[in-house]
């Protein structure tokens, strides 16, 4: 496997990612346990699986590893070896280079004996488990325990050894490239913990990525944090990989959310500038509510000129049915703030204050990528109340692009896909794409400005988009 890591921009064609297929821990998160698991709602795995990120995956595959699917179709969905297609630890396990699996990648890592007894005692030792469960681990095949691991079952899935960790499909959040480095995460809360352990012993270790040891980045907590009240959370080092976007080589966004704190924001600019890794920093901060979570709930980047955003955060009022001018007033007046700071490497004493969300994207698409057309957005639900809100709640605003203009969305947020279609993009959905792929009638270089639509019923009830369930590794430069 190259080792080939760079990530310069959110639109550059996507030649790797990190993903991590929905395991059998997803199908195990009970409503008790929903929100501490960071959840909305309990989700049925069968139906992910077979009938939502089964096209995802396989959309990947016919865009980056397309020698892994063309003309396997039958073969894959035969009723035999529809299962295996997904299991990390089946020898029929689709196994791309280029969409990557994370729980392979941890099985290869658990193949050396000495780093496998040392996370059994990390994953224990957080866990709680007896010292008798810690040596059983010890005698799995690494394959068994990457699976224990990410799912909490036993071998066999006999029992639940500990918490499963279904947070895991967001792989956007264990970390984020960022050029030619890697900025691993360090979680706000409790159930993702293991996750980022995971994450720091795949990135420290894997042969994948030894060729940028030196350029992995972790935040090491603030001085006497674990002294702080639970009021001061802002002071503590939090981060999630959703409010982090690399939007040209030399510019990076922070977001400052509900899983990500200021203090992380501070950080991350001090050391990206010692580093020399970009020559400007922009923070955003939005209010700390679940509706939002990281700024990539609130907008993504489509094309060079063109990004989708949640209309509250925009500088035109939000439509509302037979609303009159004083309503549409106290609406305004009632919008919530958002705040933009703008550091530069030369001068951070200085920063730049952005009055709207807008106003920054414009900025980034002239000033960063020197975009001579107007600027256009789309907006979540077409700007009209209350499909703005219905749909960024099923991440109409978190898109993962293929490559410029060809992006990933979900098939429920049917307001937000007619401002596409209005912008003039082509709208297609991904059963019609693959069998259009497979054909032939269709081919990837072909494709510009393009929606594709992704069965949503139930990923879309996890609160998380396509960039949400990517952390890209490799994307091409843009010119």
């Amino acid at each position: 496997m190259a080792s080939q890591l760079s990530v310069t921009s959110e639109i550059g064609t996507l030649k790797r990612l990190l993903v991590h297929s929905p395991d059998s821990g997803l199908g195990k998160v009970v409503p008790s346990k929903a929100q501490d698991w960071l959840f909305e709602d309990i989700v049925h795995l069968d139906t992910i699986r077979k009938n939502e990120y089964d096209f995802y995956t396989k959309i990947l595959l016919y865009f980056l590893d397309p020698t892994k699917i063309k003309g396997k179709l039958q073969e894959i969905d035969a009723k035999e070896n529809e299962r295996n297609f997904y299991k990390p630890e089946h020898a029929n396990f689709f196994a791309s280079e280029n969409v990557i699996e994370l729980q392979w990648l941890l099985a290869q890592v658990l193949e050396d004996v000495d780093l496998r007894s040392k996370l059994v005692a990390s994953v224990c030792a957080i866990e709680g488990c007896t010292y008798q469960t810690q040596r059983e681990l010890l005698d799995y095949s690494p394959k068994e325990l990457a699976k224990t691991f990410i799912s909490g079952s036993a071998a066999g899935n006999r029992e639940l050894l500990f918490a499963p960790i279904p947070n895991f499909i967001f792989t956007r959040d264990i970390g984020i490239t960022i050029n030619q480095y890697v900025l691993l995460n360090k979680p706000a809360k409790k159930a993702r913990t293991r996750e980022a352990l995971l994450a720091k012993y795949i990135f420290f270790h894997h042969a994948l990525f030894a060729d940028y040891r030196n350029n992995i980045i972790e935040l090491s907590d603030s001085h006497h944090s674990f002294l702080l009240p639970k009021e001061e959370d802002d002071r503590k080092i939090t981060l999630e990989g959703g409010d982090i976007m690399v939007v040209s080589e030399n510019h990076l966004l922070v977001g400052v959310s509900e899983r990500t704190s200021s203090e992380a924001a501070v950080r991350i600019t001090n050391l990206l500038f010692e580093k020399g890794v970009v020559e400007k920093v922009t923070v955003v901060k939005i209010p700390k509510k679940r509706d939002y979570m990281h700024i990539d709930t609130v907008f993504t980047q489509v094309k060079r000129d063109v990004w989708v955003m949640l209309g509250n955060f925009s500088r035109k009022a939000v439509k509302h049915e037979d609303e009159n001018v004083i309503e549409r007033i106290l609406e305004i007046k009632k919008e919530e703030k958002i705040k933009i700071l703008q550091f530069h490497k030369k001068s951070p004493e200085n920063p730049i204050s952005f009055e709207s969300l807008e106003d920054l994207l414009v900025d980034i698409s002239k000033t960063d990528l020197h975009c001579e057309d107007e600027v256009r957005f789309i907006f979540s639900g077409n700007n009209e109340f209350p499909y703005n809100a219905r749909e960024q709640w099923t991440d109409s605003c978190n898109l993962l692009a293929l490559k410029e203009g060809v992006v990933l969305g979900y098939d429920r947020n049917d307001k937000t896909t007619e401002a596409f279609k209005a912008a003039g993009f082509t709208i297609i959905h991904a059963k019609e794409l693959i069998e259009a792929l497979e054909a032939g009638t269709l081919k990837v270089e072909e494709m510009h400005d393009t929606l594709i639509l992704m069965p949503s019923a139930e990923l879309s009830r996890a609160r998380g988009g396509f960039h949400c369930m990517s952390m890209p590794i490799l994307r091409t430069p843009i010119q």
